[in-house]
């Protein structure tokens, strides 16, 4: 092969220009040329080469001479198109379309009945007009006379012996018998008296009998002799009798081509095939009226897939695409285009079909616009992105802001087709701005397929915008009045909840689906408990990975160097547990002026008013209203408090640990916006009841005091007083809140008791009466600590300490 075409370069180089390259040799039975797939050098366009050495077969040059001079003068659709000839005195080279030997498919039994009805047509139309226009013989219609065109097309060649009867020394009479396999090929009359006969018998008899053999091979993959003909099994029965006709053995009897096609092409005929007409109609389609046009496009739709694809990629696909752009077709006939358009390779498509594609995405008419955009899927594979950025989203986009609500929804449906050839630059930037627009469309369909559209290219945006776009998109279409919109946002948000952060799904987004739980409508119900469940099982995997507390260790070292009890750390013990509660709430009710507060003494010598001696279980007189509390009153409640309660003092080193916890926050005033969080005061007392005991005590006029007997009982706020006054003058560090008491109330006033002046000032302590002397008076005395007092001071001050 290699040497062979080695040898025609170099012939080729010794002639006359030719401006073909040779290929592979492709095999062609019966035939005096050789057949090669060729190329065009100017653009590389296929072609097939038929070559004749004349060296080698110069007996039978006047046949090849023959048959390059038919074809050059003989032009029809049916006859293979020739491109270019050469001949010299060694060769002779014509370049044809691209041929396929139409023996390559017959032996293998490869076509349909329909497309051998089709070739076989359009052999019979070559025929009649050569027979009838042309006044010629074939003398030679075979198999390996017919190829197969780049479109599926049978066209007609072998015009070796191709002759005029109107000339006197035609090839056929002298040089018939020189056709490979003539014999075998002959009609009888021929066999029987040569080829001079023809003369003698109609001028359609040899083709008519030569076309019969050719119906016969096709049907059946091949022909051995005349006594096959009779075997009509594989011909179709619609066909049998206008083919017995033809091969009649008298040649004067037998059918012409050219009526075996005119009873084909009869109403009901066997030539009355969908495929037969749409090739007769497709090529005028764009000058046939709307009704012709709408009745080639339904036999469009009922074309086979047996037929051949290459007939409607080559010759059914330019003509549709001419009625569509210049023809008015419209979009039925551009959705037939799509459909072949399938079958197209990557290049066929970008050569045949994106330029067309290109100009009509610029077309004002909304209809091939939307026919566009709905056939967008079938097309998005074979455009690249070069050519959807530059040339078709430009003029894609300006359907977001047609007044037609149809183009508006099918432009933002294409948006989910051409998204994966946009650039970052554009989906972030130009086409979120359009979709925004479309979020708040008048059209409620309009604004749920835009949600639909968001949870889809959800994962095409940048992570920089994609939550802040995402989070506002949907919370806009959960509050939706259209209910397919909120339920789309609720499919969204489900879609895409792995595209969020957990923060952002607790803090942004579960707030918004919550209120869909209780939606008028079941719909949206349902969806929002299932999307809801998504983002909380999502939250509560999260919480397994988080610490258990992000605060210090429980305990850290002051600065000489001991532990100081941190309130914040959780604690197994009960009573640390405790104090921190009492300290909070009694931080709390010291923020509101004029509560719980006892009043103080005005100067240093007033006397101190005392009231009588009473049992702990008879509740306290109605008293005078009291000054504003001082910042130190939260911590003397808290000691009133456990002191009222206990006389032990378990309770002591917490509420010094509460002590601490409010100075390491700073300003005993900063637990006011703690207390807002809870509510107001009179919502705690409420909730306490009557019973509260950090209620404060409702104002009455101040009585007349009185003296009554205590039963008893000891004053325990006296011996608390006390203690408080040795542990000043002893200089003893104590917690802060009783460092002080030149300004505050005695400590370990009782609500409804008589308030003491300053220890500082004075001190003194109230003593008890005397119950026998019946004589209600009050007597102030130094304080003089017992034995067992002492005792009792010394454990107070160190639970304290």
């Amino acid at each position: 092969m290699d040497f062979l075409k080695s040898a025609v370069a170099s012939a080729i180089s010794k002639g006359p220009a030719f401006g073909y390259s040779f290929g592979d040799r492709v095999d062609i039975d019966q035939s005096i040329w050789t057949l090669h797939n060729g190329t065009k050098r100017d653009d590389g366009s296929k072609c097939s080469i038929l070559s004749f050495d004349i060296a080698a077969n110069k007996s039978r040059l006047p046949l090849a001479k023959n048959a390059l001079r038919k074809l050059r003068t003989i032009r029809h659709p049916g006859v293979i198109k020739v491109l270019d000839t050469v001949e010299t005195e060694t060769y002779i080279y014509i370049a044809t379309e691209r041929l396929t030997p139409l023996g390559w498919y017959t032996r293998r039994k490869s076509l349909a009945e329909e497309t051998i009805k089709w070739g076989l047509h359009n052999v019979a139309k070559t025929l009649k007009f050569i027979n009838g226009e042309a006044t010629s013989v074939h003398g030679s219609i075979r198999v390996s006379s017919v190829f197969t065109s780049e479109s599926g097309e049978w066209k007609l060649g072998g015009f070796d012996v191709l002759s005029s009867i109107k000339e006197d020394d035609a090839v056929i009479y002298t040089y018939g018998s020189l056709v490979p396999d003539s014999g075998r090929y002959a009609p009888p009359e021929i066999a029987k008296s040569g080829w001079g006969v023809i003369k003698s018998n109609p001028i359609t008899a040899v083709d008519a009998y030569d076309f019969g053999i050719l119906t016969y091979e096709v049907f059946n993959g091949g022909f051995q002799s005349t006594d096959q003909l009779g075997q009509l099994k594989s011909v179709p029965p619609t066909m049998q009798q206008s083919y017995r006709r033809l091969i009649n053995p008298s040649p004067k009897a037998r059918l012409s081509v050219g009526g075996f096609l005119d009873q084909g092409n009869r109403n009901g005929g066997f030539f009355q095939t969908p495929l037969i007409q749409l090739t007769e109609g497709i090529e005028s389609l764009g000058l046939k009226g709307e009704t012709e046009r709408d009745e080639i496009l339904n036999q469009l739709d009922d074309v086979s897939d047996d037929f051949p694809e290459e007939f409607f990629k080559m010759k059914v696909l330019p003509e549709l695409l001419k009625s569509v752009e210049f023809g008015g077709g419209g979009p039925k006939v551009f959705s037939i285009v799509m459909k072949i358009a399938t079958k197209l390779s990557d290049e066929e498509y970008e050569a045949q079909i994106t330029p067309v594609i290109v100009r009509l995405f610029a077309s004002p008419d909304r209809a091939i616009r939307v026919c566009l955009l709905d056939n967008l899927p079938l097309m998005i594979d074979h455009l690249s992105n070069k050519v959807v950025n530059d040339k078709i989203y430009p003029q894609m986009v300006t359907g977001f802001s047609d007044v037609a609500p149809v183009m508006r929804e099918q432009t933002v449906k294409a948006v989910l087709t051409v998204i994966n050839k946009l650039s970052d630059r554009v989906v972030n930037g130009d086409l979120l701005r359009y979709l925004a627009k479309t979020a708040n469309d008048e059209q409620p369909g309009i604004r749920t397929n835009t949600t639909i559209c968001l949870g889809k290219i959800a994962r095409n945006l940048g992570p920089s915008s994609r939550t802040k776009v995402l989070t506002a998109a949907f919370a806009r279409a959960l509050r939706d009045p259209f209910v397919h919109a909120r339920n789309a946002a609720l499919l969204a948000l489900a879609a895409t909840s792995d595209l969020y952060t957990e923060d952002d799904c607790a803090t942004k987004l579960l707030p918004g689906i919550c209120p869909s739980l209780i939606d008028k409508e079941k719909l949206v119900r349902d969806q929002a408990n299932k999307t809801l469940d998504i983002y909380l099982t999502r939250i509560r995997k999260h919480q397994t990975t988080l610490p258990e507390t992000v605060l210090p260790p429980p305990t850290a070292p002051d600065s000489t160097g001991n532990a100081i009890p941190r309130i914040g750390t959780p604690s197994s013990d009960a009573a640390s547990w405790a104090g921190w509660a009492i300290s909070s709430f009694t931080n709390k009710l010291a923020s509101a002026s004029g509560e719980i507060e006892p009043k103080v003494a005005t100067t240093a010598t007033t006397p101190a008013l005392t009231e009588p001696a009473r049992s702990s279980s008879v509740p306290p007189p109605a008293t005078s209203p009291r000054p504003q509390s001082s910042t130190g009153t939260a911590s003397q409640l808290h000691r009133q408090t456990l002191s009222k309660h206990t006389s032990a003092n378990p309770f002591a080193a917490e509420a010094a640990e509460a002590e601490d916890f409010d100075a390491a926050w700073g300003d005993e005033d900063a637990g006011d916006d703690a207390a807002a969080a809870w509510g107001d005061d009179d919502d705690s007392a409420a909730a306490w009841g009557a019973d509260d005991p950090f209620a404060p005590a409702k104002p009455k006029a101040k009585p007349a005091p009185a003296a009554f007997d205590d039963g008893g009982e000891p004053d325990f706020a006296g011996w608390l007083n006390a203690q408080a006054a040795a542990k000043t003058q002893s200089k003893k560090p104590l917690p802060k809140g009783l460092g002080k008491t030149a300004a505050r109330p005695g400590v370990g006033a009782r609500a409804g008791s008589a308030p003491t002046p300053s220890a500082a000032a004075k001190k003194v302590v109230p003593v008890r009466e005397k119950r026998e002397s019946g004589i209600k008076k009050k007597e102030v005395v130094a304080a003089k600590k017992e034995p067992e007092e002492e005792e009792m001071d010394e454990g107070w001050g160190d639970a304290w300490e």
